[in-house]
Order: C-alpha cells, then sequence, then structure tokens
C-alpha cells in the first residue's frame, strides 16, 4: 500500500481482495465440513494431532504451532482438490502461443480449465482420486508435501497465483481446528456414502440447500 498513489486503484484491489476472500473462504469451509461428517477417523486425526502439538484443551497460541498441524493442512487441500471454491476458471491469450501438447492459440483466445474436473482424473491423481485421503499430501514422516500448482490449481500458479492464499489457508485452518475442538457437528441429514453434494450455478461454489447442522457443545475432560 505504501508505493502505490493511485488511490482509486488501491481501493479497487482491497475490494476485490476482500470480496475474494469472503464468498471463496465460505464455500470452502462449507464443502469441507461435509466431508468431515462423512469422515469421522480424519475429524479424531485432527483432533489427535491438535492435542499432541498444542496440548490437551489448550488454545493455539503461535504461528509457529500453525505450521506443524500437518494432518489439519492436508485435509484442508485435499477438501478443495474434490469441492474447490472456483470450479472452473478462463484466461485470455495476449500473444499467439502453442501449449505443450502443440495446440496453437491465437491472440485473443479464451482458455478455460476446471479444476474441478481436474481434481477426478485418474492420470493426475491415481486410481484413488475419488477419495478423500489427506494422507496423499503427507510425507512418510508424516509432513506436508505440497503439489505442482499446475497440477493442484486452486489457487492458480505462476504469476497469476491467489494474492490471498495464504491468508485463505490461516483462515480455514483456524475455522476448523476451533469448531471441531469445541464442537460436535452432525449434518441433519446423515450422508449416505454415495451422496454428492448440489451446487447452484455461479462463479462461487454454493450448496444449492445450504448445509443444516446440529452443533453440540464437546464437555472437555475432566
Amino acid at each position: 500500500m505504501s508505493i502505490i498513489n493511485d488511490e482509486t486503484y488501491l481501493r479497487d484491489i482491497i475490494i476485490s481482495f476482500l470480496l475474494a476472500g469472503r464468498d471463496t473462504v465460505a464455500s470452502g469451509l462449507t464443502s469441507l465440513f461435509w466431508l468431515l461428517s462423512k469422515h469421522s477417523n480424519v475429524v479424531s486425526a485432527i483432533k489427535q494431532e491438535a492435542d499432541r502439538i498444542i496440548g490437551e484443551n489448550k488454545e493455539l497460541t503461535s504461528f509457529d504451532q500453525m505450521k506443524e498441524l500437518n494432518y489439519l493442512q492436508a485435509t484442508v487441500y485435499e477438501s478443495m482438490r474434490l469441492y474447490l471454491p472456483i470450479q472452473f476458471d478462463s484466461k485470455f491469450c495476449q500473444n499467439d502461443d502453442v501449449l505443450p501438447d502443440g495446440s496453437i492459440l491465437k491472440k485473443g483466445t479464451r482458455v478455460t480449465y476446471h479444476p474441478y474436473a481436474m481434481g477426478r482424473i485418474e492420470e493426475i491423481w491415481g486410481e484413488d482420486c475419488l477419495e478423500f485421503k489427506p494422507e496423499r499430501w503427507l510425507k512418510h514422516d508424516g509432513i506436508f508435501f505440497p503439489q505442482n500448482p499446475f497440477k493442484y490449481p486452486i489457487f492458480q500458479a505462476g504469476f497469476r497465483v491467489c494474492l490471498g492464499k495464504e491468508m485463505t489457508l490461516l483462515e480455514m485452518k483456524m475455522v476448523t481446528l476451533s469448531l471441531i475442538r469445541r464442537f460436535q457437528i452432525e449434518l441433519l441429514t446423515p450422508p449416505s456414502p454415495d451422496q454428492h453434494p448440489r451446487f447452484l450455478p455461479g462463479l462461487t461454489a454454493t450448496f444449492s440447500d445450504g448445509l443444516p447442522v446440529l452443533v453440540r457443545n464437546i464437555q472437555p475432560q475432566p
């Protein structure tokens, strides 16, 4: 902000930054809690990791502690691999170009890619591509290992990488951790194994019927 003299430009950037981070984070968290409701083992693993690093019934006290929550990070990444907030995106060619597969693109051509579909392609993610497996993001020592951003373009890549990437991840992890350690969250309609969410048409993926849940307090251990 200190190096920008054009206040109109700065205002537009800030508004774009705030709006882009509002609906997308809400969408990402909705999908994440829908998945967690179907995978109690993942919820247990997140809690066990938090108790080990932060301390049982203790509050998060530092950013360093958050960085050590590798399984939580993997869970957020895996959730957005399957149900990302922005399911497709487009770019326009500034100049004539040739894609790696030999496709010739003329200046002004619109190219659309579909990360929602990419997350379900065996050639990219393997035979278990339809499974929710945070472990796919962890090395054998349990350390989170990111994939090539062009393979996982949830936050785009290269010069187009999302400015709010780190803030988004931090928000999602903090909200998820705070809620599952304090509350038991259950869907009002228990999900079936083959059930998938339905989304409203729009730029940001939104559950068509919302996510009605029942929230109960978790009694702290004596």
